[in-house]
């Protein structure tokens, strides 16, 4: 499976900087796994016991019972979940997973039972290769919801995770912050530089100090906690992508 990791540092408007990290597999070599991981774990303690090499932290949950927060489906059958709140719950963005074939788009505009893995997170940041949430205030409604999350999501720069599709690459982007060297980004923000990196679509994923990116059995971005110390390990997680090598692509 061919892979391309890619740190950077990005400047930002107010000419503060946050480090940035870009995780691409080819289409044409892998599909994806959605995983309900129970109990909740950190996802690299989740890869290294059932020998995982590479994945990507999942959607929301609900705190303390860590219950998946939004949609969730694996393999045609519906998983125990709570739902978004109405009137939200039936546009929040989400990912898709059927016969090989990927999809990000928003909830309303995907198959209402597909027949394979949908994790819904959301806001949807890129649609057609253009900002979804450009001039949008409340993009999905998650800061008239907030009191569903830890925060409003949407209120400040933050450590982001988000997923997204170009042409050929499945990507997973990182954004470290909570530092005054890493200042993290807005939503508006990781729209933009998801578009810089060539994403037709893409999707905003729970970040924070549970959002994380695996490669080859290691962390590849910098968990925080918030008061900004590096944790040894990322808070759990309830749900995964998991990047798989194709058949065909198989030794």
């Amino acid at each position: 499976m061919r892979k391309e990791v890619d740190r950077r540092l990005v400047r930002l408007a107010d000419a503060r900087e946050t480090t940035v990290h870009v995780t691409a597999f080819r289409l044409e070599e892998v599909t994806l796994r959605v995983v309900r991981m129970t109990p909740e774990a950190p996802l690299e303690e989740w890869c290294a016991r059932e020998g995982v090499a590479n994945a990507i932290s999942g959607g929301y949950s609900v705190k303390p019972e860590y219950e998946p927060l939004g949609e969730l489906r694996i393999d045609g059958s519906v998983v125990d979940h709570r739902p978004f709140a109405d009137p939200w719950r039936a546009h929040r963005g989400a990912l898709v997973v059927s016969d090989g074939r990927l999809a990000i788009e928003r909830r309303d505009r995907l198959p209402v039972r597909p027949e394979g893995s949908l994790l819904q997170a959301g806001p949807l940041l890129v649609r057609d290769g253009r900002s979804a949430i450009a001039e949008v205030e409340d993009p999905e409604g998650f800061s008239a919801t907030a009191e569903e999350f830890d925060q409003d999501l949407t209120a400040d720069r933050e450590p982001r995770l988000a997923i997204a599709l170009t042409p050929d690459r499945f990507l997973a982007v990182a954004a470290d912050g909570r530092t005054p060297q890493d200042a993290g980004l807005t939503l508006w923000e990781l729209a933009d530089l998801l578009i810089e990196v060539g994403a037709c679509s893409a999707l905003n994923m729970d970040g924070g100090s549970a959002g994380v990116i695996v490669v080859a059995g290691r962390r590849v971005n910098t968990p925080r906690d918030d008061e900004g110390e590096e944790m040894q390990t990322a808070s759990p997680s309830v749900t995964a992508i998991v990047p798989e090598l194709l058949p065909r692509q198989r030794p």
